[in-house]
């Protein structure tokens, strides 16, 4: 009887969260929500003795807890861009509908990041206010915030925007430590000196 209570809620919990998934993100406040109901079922399978199963769902509860903190929808994306399918990764970011419900601030900015990226290619003005909104969000690393600099000030070069050009080359040059993108910023300020 107590098995099959715990199997029969642990088997509602997956397909509600499996249905979300399909049709739209699962809030992050339902996440957490999830992460307490799968804790206080563990601790009452320990309570009971029931000591795999407490493991169990709490193995559970922390992977819930995982995605929490690190949006699944979101690695996905990156690894679509790293394998430069810019469609596919269009189409895993268009399943977050709803951005600020479903992610924390850093994750947002991120979305806002990716998402410049894949429109960058084919509309600059939404491509400026995905990167202005992830810049505002923030990025955790100072490396995605010089990307992203640095793509705005070659969006406004491209606008004749020199002085805002300018400032954002020299704030991405400032913020990139490792010298991963000297050769984009030299190319840049060579640019700028036609214009």
């Amino acid at each position: 009887m107590r098995y099959e209570f715990s199997f029969r809620l642990l088997c509602k919990i997956t397909t509600f969260a499996e249905q979300n998934i399909k049709l739209n993100m699962i809030h992050k406040n339902i996440k957490l929500l999830v992460v307490a109901v799968l804790v206080g079922l563990a601790v009452w399978q320990f309570t009971e003795r029931h000591i795999g199963n407490g493991i169990f769902i709490l193995i559970l509860s922390l992977i819930v807890l995982l995605f929490y903190f690190k949006n699944e929808i979101l690695i996905m994306t990156l690894f679509k861009l790293r394998k430069q399918d810019m469609d596919g990764a269009k189409k895993m970011l268009d399943k977050i509908k709803n951005p600020q419900g479903a992610l924390l601030q850093k994750q947002e900015g991120y979305y806002n990041y990716l998402n410049g990226i894949v429109v960058s290619q084919t509309n600059l003005t939404q491509a400026e206010k995905f990167f202005k909104r992830a810049i505002e969000l923030g990025l955790n690393q100072r490396e995605d915030l010089a990307v992203a600099k640095l793509q705005l000030a070659g969006i406004a070069m491209t606008r004749r925007r020199k002085v805002e050009a300018t400032r954002l080359l020299n704030e991405a040059q400032k913020l990139d430590r490792k010298n991963m993108l000297r050769d984009q910023v030299k190319m840049m300020k060579q640019q700028m000196k036609k214009i």
